[in-house]
C-alpha cells in the first residue's frame, strides 16, 4: 500500500473515531479522505482497530450474510467487520442512552478453537476449527444521516454498523447441522421478526469461509483461537425507540437475551 493511501486509511479511522467519541451522526466522509474500494476501506477498519487497541480483535462480525441484508443495505454481499469487546454474556444489562440509535440483529455465533490462516478453507476445516456455536445478538447503530449515501467503502471501515455484541452459552450443538435451525427475536416479548440459518450464505459455516478468506482476515493476520465470529442476522436490523428486554431464540441452540435500561 502506498503513502498515500497509508494516509487516506489513516484520516478516514481518525474521522470515524472522532465522531463516534463525540455520539455525532456523520454525514459522509470528505472524498478526500474517504475510501474508495473495499480493499481501502478494509485497510482504514485495520487502522481503527489501533485506535482502539484492539490488537488482535475479540472477533469479527459478518454484515449482509443473508439476501434480505443484502438488499436492505444496498451491497451486492458480505462484509466483515472487527469487534473490539467486550462481548457480553446472557443476561447482560447495557444502558439504552450509551448507544446511538440503536438496533439488534438476530444471529448465531461461533468461537474458535484455533487460529485459521488467512486464505481458502474448506467447510470440513471451517467445522473443525469451531469450538462452540451459541444463540448471538449483535448491536449496531445507525450513526449515519444517510447510510447508503456512505458507500460500501465507507460501511466497511467503520466496522459494518456493529457497535457491541451478546452472546449465549454453549449447546454443545454440532456446527455440522446448523443448517436446520431457524431463529426469533423479541423485543419486551413481542416478536420482531425471524429467519431460517440457511439465509446466511446457505449455511453458518460457509460465512466463517467466507471470513477466512476476505479482506478482513488477510488485513488482520488471520483469525485466532478464541475469537467470535458473529454470521449475520437471519432477520433484517429492528431499530430501537425505547429500552426493554431483547431475546433471541434458535431451537436446540437455546436462547440468549439481555437489558436495555
Amino acid at each position: 500500500m502506498t503513502a498515500t493511501a497509508t494516509d487516506r486509511a489513516e484520516a478516514a479511522a481518525s474521522a470515524l473515531a472522532a465522531a463516534r467519541q463525540a455520539r455525532r451522526i456523520m454525514a459522509p466522509l470528505d472524498p478526500l479522505i474517504a475510501p474508495r474500494t473495499a480493499e481501502e476501506g478494509y485497510a482504514a477498519q485495520l487502522a481503527l482497530a489501533r485506535r482502539q487497541h484492539a490488537l488482535p480483535p475479540a472477533g469479527f462480525k459478518i454484515g449482509a450474510t443473508a439476501k434480505t441484508m443484502q438488499d436492505y443495505l444496498g451491497v451486492p454481499g458480505p462484509m466483515a467487520g472487527f469487534m473490539a469487546g467486550p462481548i457480553h454474556r446472557d443476561g447482560a444489562r447495557l444502558g439504552f442512552r450509551d448507544f446511538v440509535k440503536p438496533g439488534v440483529e438476530c444471529e448465531i455465533g461461533l468461537r474458535l478453537g484455533r487460529d485459521v490462516a488467512a486464505g481458502p478453507l474448506d467447510r470440513a476445516a471451517a467445522a473443525e476449527a469451531v469450538a462452540a456455536c451459541f444463540p448471538a445478538i449483535e448491536i449496531v447503530e445507525n450513526r449515519y444521516t444517510d447510510f447508503k449515501a456512505f458507500g460500501v467503502p465507507t460501511l466497511i471501515a467503520d466496522q459494518v454498523f456493529h457497535v457491541a455484541a451478546v452472546v449465549g452459552a454453549d449447546a454443545g450443538f454440532d456446527p455440522v447441522a446448523l443448517d436446520t435451525l431457524a431463529g426469533s427475536i423479541s423485543h419486551d416479548g413481542a416478536e420482531l421478526g425471524q429467519g431460517p440459518a440457511t439465509a446466511l450464505l446457505g449455511h453458518p459455516l460457509a460465512v466463517l469461509q467466507f471470513l477466512a478468506d476476505c479482506e478482513a482476515a488477510h488485513q488482520f493476520g488471520g483469525l485466532k483461537a478464541g475469537q467470535v465470529v458473529m454470521c449475520g442476522s437471519v432477520t433484517p436490523p429492528f431499530w430501537l425507540d425505547r429500552p426493554g428486554r431483547i431475546e433471541v431464540a434458535f431451537g436446540r441452540l437455546g436462547r440468549v437475551g439481555f437489558d436495555f435500561a
